[in-house]
């Protein structure tokens, strides 16, 4: 089967591209797509002036119809960006940027991960999207590449998400849907404004039994987004979120025979170790926007995030893992809009401060994930200072200048309270720094069109969990911080009626941070630095909005990811093989229809490129086409409004993996993905104050 489906791909590419022109022929109404703001420059700027790639995606994209399950839902329409493991809930949604964040074992790396204004990354560099609220997502933006100069440690790209606002007219919504693999979500909305007071809750509770044996998992979310304005120039914005998610099963990754034999079984050392986490966490931000006066305003925000993990690993040695995290991280920037030369200018200066406190303790694991004796004691302390400008003018009429700096220092701290005879004292600390700069252009071709060039750089610090020592405890002092350089050069044109994107770009990488695994501890994931690799890349994306209520949009990525210089730890020397974890191509098609009284429907197909499981490029993994359907009706009736749905995932029972897991011992790469599967639900909304 996924053999035959990769010629479809084809077919479907040459079909996406005639699709516009057989509607535009066919129809005499044009609509004009409107300009798009957002904040991915950490101040409101229209998105097509914005020298660099950045893609925003709205809130019927994100929630209409949709299962809520994943980002991937709403995101594989982003070039540039690959997303993976959707259904394992204990290892988290994988996403790569140009590659960036392919390494992760588990969560997201190397791509910060923002929450209405709150850093879901921690300082360490390590993200996670279970405490994103889907149901209540009303944009979500996209940089792509490198963008340390604004957002520091482990911004080789950002994901940028912003909860909904509540309506002028309140209203409570009831949604409720279930679908194949005994999933079951429901979710209780309400939101309006009140004199100065802007308020929005969303409540969900997710269950599923999964597709794969041993992969049930639940998950229970509050997110509430709080506005007022407490004068005409000053506004408070204040967010709370709580997760719970006390099931979350780990099937683990097989071999290609398994996945032969049986596509649906677990890895037996999982389901003997009952592999899996269970995790509990609170986040609360808290934001202040003032006009202190004309042409000079200041943003200032601070937040707390509680943690409660525990996890059982497919191995015996030390395969319980708990831990107790605190956040605490503060931030302001003071934005000056003037002029030089009678030319607009704005200069951004900003301070961002976080701090990570871990309490790690692991346990020799027992049949049935019970915790045995204690095997490491430690507290892990990471702190996070950046310091930032940049600085916008106008050139000419046509043209716009960027200059941006960021200083960071990250410092890692490790006190060992596990000191025995034969246990020795680790503690001790690590500090990196770096300075990321960032130079970008921006050139109005016509009133629509707009050219721009960017030199960018980037860097990552390995995370508390990648330091791991695989000799013992404390953290390895042999590894280094990633640092990466983007050179980038685009066309764009996104507002009028066809809007569209291209983007070449090629980055050099020093220190690529690269995971394996030992004979001795398999299902445990350790780190080590390669000496250099490359990355260049074309990315382009197209959407237009036709007659008769039709929408369609494409994109499409081609890549060239390789060390240019890496051995192994045995002196294997991968020079010129390519980076394990990435399709070397990417096709998304999609077409709409949004009729008059109020039908909808969208299909789209996934295209992924094979790419390789090891470092050596001796396994390589399959390309794969996955299409999905969903389709649905939002009818008013009074003040009330009605919207069933209806999807269809998978829609050709294509065989592919859902996630590889790069360099796993024995050749264990492979998570199957479910196979054709059918959800459905309606939402009920009541209008209040009509």
């Amino acid at each position: 089967m996924r053999h035959a489906m990769f010629p479809m791909a084809k077919k479907l590419f040459f079909f996406g591209m005639a699709f516009p022109f057989v509607c535009t022929s066919v129809s005499a109404q044009v609509i004009t797509l409107e300009p798009i703001d957002v904040t991915a420059t950490r101040v409101e700027k229209n998105l097509a002036e914005i020298p660099s790639a950045v893609t925003s995606i709205g809130r019927d994209d994100i929630q209409l119809g949709t299962e809520q399950l994943g980002l991937d839902e709403s995101l594989d329409s982003v070039p540039g960006l690959f997303l993976m493991n959707r259904y394992n809930f204990a290892q988290d949604l994988r996403a790569s940027i140009r590659g960036f964040g392919a390494r992760a074992a588990f969560g997201i790396r190397g791509i910060k991960v923002i929450v209405d204004g709150i850093p879901e990354t921690l300082p360490d560099g390590q993200g996670s999207v279970d405490g994103i609220d889907i149901g209540s997502a009303e944009q979500i933006t996209v940089i792509r590449g490198p963008a340390s100069s604004l957002y520091g440690n482990a911004s080789g790209g950002a994901i940028i998400v912003e909860s909904e606002r509540g309506p002028p007219e309140p209203f409570a919504e009831i949604r409720s849907s279930g679908g194949g693999y005994g999933l079951q979500k429901h979710q209780f909305k309400f939101g309006g404004q009140t004199g100065d007071l802007n308020y929005l809750v969303n409540v969900s509770d997710t269950r599923t039994d999964g597709y794969r044996d041993h992969s049930e998992a639940e998950n229970r979310q509050f997110n509430t987004r709080l506005e007022y304005d407490l004068s005409e120039d000053t506004t408070i914005v204040a967010t709370m979120h709580h997760t719970d998610q006390p099931v979350a099963n780990d099937p683990g990754g097989i071999n290609a025979a398994s996945v032969e034999a049986n596509r649906r079984q677990a890895r037996d050392r999982n389901l003997f170790f009952n592999t899996g986490e269970a995790l509990k966490q609170d986040r609360l931000g808290v934001m202040l926007r003032t006009q202190l006066a004309e042409g000079h305003s200041l943003q200032t925000r601070v937040h707390h995030i509680n943690r409660d993990f525990d996890a059982s690993l497919p191995l015996s040695g030390n395969g319980i893992v708990k831990f107790g995290r605190s956040v605490l991280g503060a931030g302001a920037q003071y934005t000056w809009e003037s002029s030089i030369g009678g030319k607009p200018n704005r200069l951004l200066v900003g301070l961002d401060f976080d701090m990570q406190d871990d309490d790690r303790f692991r346990f020799q694991n027992q049949e049935g994930g019970i915790a045995g004796d204690r095997v490491l004691d430690q507290n892990e302390e990471v702190t996070s200072l950046g310091v930032f400008l940049q600085n916008e003018t106008s050139l000419t009429d046509r043209s716009e200048l960027t200059l941006g700096l960021r200083y960071d220092e990250v410092e890692y701290d490790v006190t060992d309270h596990y000191i025995t005879s034969s246990n020795g004292d680790d503690s001790g600390s690590i500090t990196f720094d770096q300075i990321s700069p960032m130079v970008g252009l921006g050139f109005a071709l016509t009133e629509n069109v707009r050219l721009y060039s960017n030199i960018s750089s980037g860097f990552e610090t390995p995370t508390t969990t990648e330091l791991a020592n695989p000799n013992g405890g404390g953290f390895d002092q042999s590894l280094e911080a990633q640092e990466s350089t983007n050179y980038e050069v685009g066309i764009k044109s996104l507002s009028g009626r066809h809007r569209y994107e291209v983007a070449l770009f090629s980055i050099d990488v020093k220190n690529e941070l690269i995971p394996y695994e030992l004979e001795s501890q398999q299902g445990r994931t350790f780190y080590r630095n390669a000496g250099e690799s490359s990355r260049k890349g074309i990315e382009l994306a197209y959407a237009t909005r036709l007659g008769h209520g039709f929408e369609f949009s494409s994109a499409l990525t081609w890549s060239d990811f390789e060390f240019e210089r890496f051995s192994s730890a045995n002196g294997d020397a991968f020079d010129g093989k390519l980076i394990p974890g990435i399709p070397e191509h990417l096709l998304h098609l999609e077409i709409s229809w949004f009729g008059k009284n109020g039908h909808y429907f969208t299909w789209d197909a996934n295209v992924a490129g094979s790419l390789y499981a090891d470092n050596a490029n001796q396994t390589k993994v399959d390309s794969y086409t996955v299409s999905n359907l969903r389709l649905g009706l939002e009818k008013l009736v009074g003040n009330w409004e009605i919207s069933p749905f209806f999807g269809v995932n998978n829609l050709f029972d294509e065989e592919y993996n859902s996630n590889v897991r790069i360099n796993a011992f024995g050749s264990r790469y492979y998570e199957p993905a479910p196979e054709r599967n059918i959800y459905g639900g309606i939402a009920v909304r009541r209008i209040f104050g009509r």
